[in-house]
């Protein structure tokens, strides 16, 4: 898919999108917003395209203002009762519409970073870098649990940044050789059983219907 037609592609899912959820995010708001205190929504600064900063949105799942790990692990304390059920089926990230509709994000594309991240691997990240991330892509479904899968390591941190983050940066790779109209429309539609799924699925779904060589769910060790 050609760069203008990707934006129109985002321009008009981002808006049924929003669509879709205006009536119920008042309903989510208030949820969020009598289970703790706090703001609704939460923005943190992440990295797009050519490396550019911006604020990503979404709703509030944690405690306000409590310091702690950037990467969220297992049973983190931080999150909650409300910001459980939110994470659960991924409507935490709702928001993020707001920024594909802006042009700050695409509804597919590599999963955005934090700063620290991103200077780890700076020259993965020219090729990663060079579209607008995404509210999903193969990755984002493959490691779906990926805080239960921290919560299992020793050091979540270097756990994530060693062996978490370069495979994200590979799949992100491979997804980028193959994207188009088709693998968009197929990962967003995997998109939304992996939110209701019991079980992770596999990246080779997303790859033209077939698994591309190497290419699976994480097959990472705590």
């Amino acid at each position: 898919m050609t760069r203008p037609g990707k934006r129109v592609f985002d321009l008009i899912v981002s808006a049924i999108g929003l669509g879709l959820c205006a009536p119920f995010l008042p309903l989510i708001a208030l949820a969020v917003r009598l289970d703790s205190a706090g703001p609704v929504f939460f923005s943190q600064e992440r990295i797009g395209t050519g490396f550019r900063p911006f604020q990503v949105l979404k709703l509030r799942t944690m405690t306000d203002r409590v310091s702690g790990a950037a990467i969220t692990c297992g049973d983190d304390p931080r999150i909650t009762r409300v910001g459980r059920v939110i994470r659960r089926f991924k409507l935490d990230e709702v928001p993020q519409l707001w920024n594909v509709f802006r042009g700050d994000m695409s509804m597919v594309g590599p999963r955005p970073e934090l700063r620290e991240h991103v200077a780890l691997y700076v020259e993965d990240y020219k090729l990663v870098l060079s579209v607008r991330p995404g509210i999903t892509d193969p990755a984002s479904i493959a490691y779906r649990s990926e805080a239960e899968l921290l919560g299992m390591a020793k050091d979540p941190e270097t756990y994530y940044r060693r062996v978490i983050l370069p495979d994200k940066i590979r799949m992100s790779r491979e997804y980028l050789i193959k994207a188009n109209l088709r693998t968009d429309l197929a990962v967003l539609v995997r998109t939304l059983v992996a939110c209701l799924a019991p079980h992770d699925l596999r990246y080779g779904d997303f790859l033209d219907g077939e698994a591309s060589e190497g290419a699976s769910s994480p097959r990472v060790r705590p």
